[in-house]
């Protein structure tokens, strides 16, 4: 045999070779595992959906949420089988723990309260956070959201600091300055139709901006305009299926947008820390800054490697707070003063406890401790349209929950969507906006079951930013009843719609008419 025939035989050789290795490896992760899964679940009496190769549930429930988003719903606050069609089905059929697919990841679906809440206090570990998707990855990267162990901790510090106490306490200016600037727009419209949601969308990041990174909306339109544009993309592969092999070989248009889009937050971040440097290097200041971006800046520049804060960690939590900060709040007020519009008893009771409070003056850090109406308003509004509809957690190792014996790989996808609409917890009137659910505290309004109100999360992964999205929310509800009364516009369409965060599709427009003549 000549050296080019032996060549072509070796080469056919390894070729063989590498092509039963592919097959296997195939075989193994798309058919064996969730088989294996799927026969220890069912053998404990965990029913769910069949696994359909590679793709798993992903084109069932593409198709369920289309038909789903297709109908119109009139103006329920039952949203749970708009906004999660597929769990709200699989829940009535299956219970509340069942197996499902996303692609060939076997997720167990948990709407327990409390097996949600012994995943959540995750008290030996075995429960942490999901390593991000490619796309959620691009968008906020390792940062506090789904980070692990030291640098969790490490980062989750510096978050407290700046989120909490006194820190919180000293952006209440800012705060009232943003909302003040809203208003000013708002003069001369008396009667006429305000889009709020976008109002508050303009709201929520002018005051992340000022307040964690001490720059005005204008210099953080470009971060949070690309944001969106990553979450946008993320949601759209949510549940499309990856072809193995072929997806690990070739990127996607939307993958190699997300890594052009990545890499711009990268340079727009590491400007913005460039200048807070050139200041102290300058002697124009002799620190960083005290805002949360200042607190990154000094633990990148920290002496003790230990402690010292990479680049990228730095770009990553920047991305998790302006996307976080300004989402979360956008969402609660938007779908409060849809609340308040339709339910203009309270919004009543609402001004009347702020006149008593403020009278006509700017909210106070301690006023605001005194708006027992009003926080009984926002608890039931984050009951009925939580930001976020859930989160999921991943099995470490084979652990035990409840009764139950875990396998590996599995993740656990927690519904909080489905607790917070769920009428063995909350009684018939689940979907009725009642904010005297609230009137003695979250403990009594939940039966002392501390998994069935999870806005915010629960145990030491729950959302570091609660208290400032909350103070954020009263201090503009608190401003705009002291000035306006408002009513829903006929031209209003009820959508509310799962984007990462649940929103009204079509906006929230709703009629103003001021209290003190020419507004």
């Amino acid at each position: 045999m000549d050296t080019i025939g032996k060549l072509l035989l070796l080469f056919s050789a390894s070729f063989c070779f590498y092509l039963l290795v592919a097959l296997f490896h195939v075989f193994y992760k798309y058919w064996w595992i969730p088989h294996r899964i799927r026969f220890i679940l069912n053998s404990q009496g965990i029913k769910g959906q069949p696994y359909e190769f590679i793709h798993g549930n992903n084109k069932q429930i593409v198709q369920m949420q289309r038909e789903a988003l297709s109908k119109p719903i009139g103006l329920t606050h039952d949203i749970f089988p708009k906004v999660m069609p597929h769990y709200h089905y699989w829940i009535k059929k299956y219970g509340k723990v069942y197996l499902s697919w996303n692609g060939f990841r076997a997720q167990l679906e948990i709407a327990e309260p409390e097996l949600v809440k012994e995943v959540l206090r995750n008290s030996d570990k075995a429960f942490p956070k999901r390593k991000p998707t490619y796309f959620f990855e691009k968008m906020l990267g390792d940062g506090l959201a789904s980070t692990e162990r030291e640098k969790w901790s490490r980062q989750r510090k510096l978050a407290n600091y700046a989120f909490h106490g006194e820190s919180l306490k000293n952006m209440t200016p800012a705060i009232i300055a943003s909302v003040e600037t809203m208003l000013e727009k708002w003069k001369g419209q008396e009667g006429k139709e305000i889009e709020v949601y976008q109002e508050f969308k303009l709201l929520a990041s002018e005051i992340i901006s000022r307040t964690a990174f001490g720059s005005s909306y204008l210099e953080g339109e470009k971060i949070f305009d690309i944001l969106m544009k990553l979450a946008t993309i993320a949601g759209r592969n949510i549940y499309k299926t990856r072809i193995p092999i072929i997806s690990e070989l070739w990127k996607s248009a939307d993958e190699i947008e997300s890594e052009k889009l990545a890499k711009a937050i990268h340079d727009i971040v590491m400007k913005m820390v460039r200048k807070r440097e050139e200041k102290v290097e300058n002697k124009e200041s002799d620190n960083f800054g005290h805002d949360f971006l200042g607190l990154l800046v000094n633990a990148y520049h920290e002496s003790d490697e230990k402690n010292r804060l990479s680049e990228q960690d730095l770009v990553d939590e920047c991305k998790t707070f302006y996307f976080a900060g300004h989402e979360t709040t956008n969402s609660l007020l938007a779908w409060t003063f849809l609340l308040l519009a339709t339910h203009t008893d309270w919004q009543d009771r609402a001004r009347t406890e702020v006149l008593e409070v403020f009278g006509n003056r700017n909210p106070d850090s301690e006023g605001i401790s005194k708006l027992k109406t009003i926080t009984m308003i926002i608890n039931e509004t984050l009951r009925l349209y939580p930001p976020v509809n859930g989160t999921v957690r991943r099995v470490a190792r084979e652990v035990q929950l409840g009764k139950l014996e875990l396998p590996t790989p599995l993740e656990l996808d927690l519904r909080i969507i489905a607790l917070h609409h769920d009428a063995d917890l909350w009684g018939d009137d689940v979907h009725l906006f009642k904010p005297e659910r609230f009137a003695e505290g979250i403990a009594k309004a939940t039966n002392y079951n501390a998994a069935a109100f999870l806005p915010f999360g629960l145990g030491p992964r729950s959302c570091v930013g609660m208290s400032f999205a909350v103070t954020e929310a009263k201090i503009a509800l608190s401003m705009i009843l002291q000035r306006y009364s408002f009513t829903l516009s006929p031209a209003y369409v009820h959508s509310p719609v799962p984007r990462l965060i649940v929103k009204p599709e079509h906006g929230l427009q709703l009629l103003f008419h001021s209290l003190h003549g020419d507004a």
